[in-house]
């Protein structure tokens, strides 16, 4: 049987530097695509990028407060004195409970007496306490105390990394709103959905807040391989999380933790504004910030007139 010879290949399309139309290259930006040539080769963490891709990713990711962090900051922070505030207010829980109370924590009824979170309860002196009675002082003082050492370890722990990378990236007076606000929406979805006689403590809503800032501030950097990364690696840490909380949920306040998320992940869209005008990004962090803690006020006024009308004899 004859076979038909086959034509050589066509012959290969030489390609040149679109910033210079005279040299040759086989090279592209991995970013672009555009064949680039020598002098126009900029490295980059994967390859090399055009000088125009380069430029464009330095005026998107350009803001005033942001410094690149990849680990606990050196030297005196606000998250190491809140630190200082939890260990030292764990400390005032054990003086409390008795020095049997070191590792296993104080009993219920002196954590709602230090100011657990609690929407409303009869203790058995017949006294009524919580959030409906005027107590709202609870939401806040409730992210301060622990349960026991292995509670206030785990959560020190991740508020010793995630919170030192926020504060040196956002700047110490963000990260201290954040904290804030994220911790009090977390313990408002406690007292607005949980059950409205059982305490509830820690600081876990508002590490979980800081993971959801975490995460949208990387994510608005996602083209950049190292945010990229950064939000995958905390992403994955969020899933494990919470997969960990609902399967504990018995024991482990859930509503706290994804209350102070969804906060987290509101507030991080906004924490380090959109362009490089100062003012209108202050502006709409303050504002996105007031929306939640205006949310958080309805929350809070709903959930109480639900209880006063349920035991109308607290009031």
């Amino acid at each position: 049987m004859d076979q038909a010879p086959v034509p050589p290949p066509p012959p290969a399309i030489a390609e040149r530097c679109y910033r210079h139309p005279d040299v040759v290259t086989g090279v592209h930006c991995t970013r672009c695509g555009r064949p680039i040539c020598p002098d126009c080769m900029v490295p980059a963490p994967v390859g090399h990028q055009c000088p125009e891709c380069v430029k464009g990713a330095k005026q998107e990711f350009r803001r005033p407060a942001q410094r690149v962090a990849t680990g606990p900051q050196r030297g005196f922070s606000l998250t190491n004195l809140l630190l200082a505030i939890l260990v030292g207010v764990y400390i005032l829980e054990v003086g409390a409970g008795g020095m049997g109370s070191l590792f296993g924590g104080p009993p219920t009824s002196t954590l709602i007496r230090l100011g657990a979170n609690i929407g409303l309860a009869q203790l058995p002196t017949r006294a009524w306490v919580g959030v409906a009675i005027g107590q709202q002082w609870r939401l806040v003082t409730a992210m301060f105390l622990h349960a026991n050492l292995i509670h206030i370890a785990m959560n020190g722990y991740v508020l010793y990394f995630f919170g030192n990378i926020v504060e040196k990236e956002l700047g110490r007076t963000r990260f201290l709103l954040l904290f804030f606000v994220t911790g009090l929406c977390a313990s408002v979805a406690t007292y607005a959905f949980g059950p409205n006689n059982v305490a509830s403590v820690g600081a876990s809503g508002a590490i979980f807040g800081l993971f959801g800032v975490f995460l949208a501030y990387n994510w608005r950097r996602r083209e950049l391989a190292f945010y990229a990364a950064r939000m995958r690696s905390a992403l994955t840490l969020i899933l494990i999380n919470l997969l960990f909380t609902f399967s504990l949920s018995s024991v482990i306040d859930w509503r706290a933790h994804v209350g102070g998320l969804v906060a987290g992940l509101i507030a991080g869209v906004a924490a380090d504004g959109i362009g490089s005008d100062r003012r209108k990004n202050a502006l709409l962090f303050g504002a996105t910030l007031a929306a939640l803690l205006a949310v958080a006020a309805v929350l809070t006024a709903m959930r109480t007139q639900d209880l006063l009308t349920r035991f109308p004899m607290a009031r």
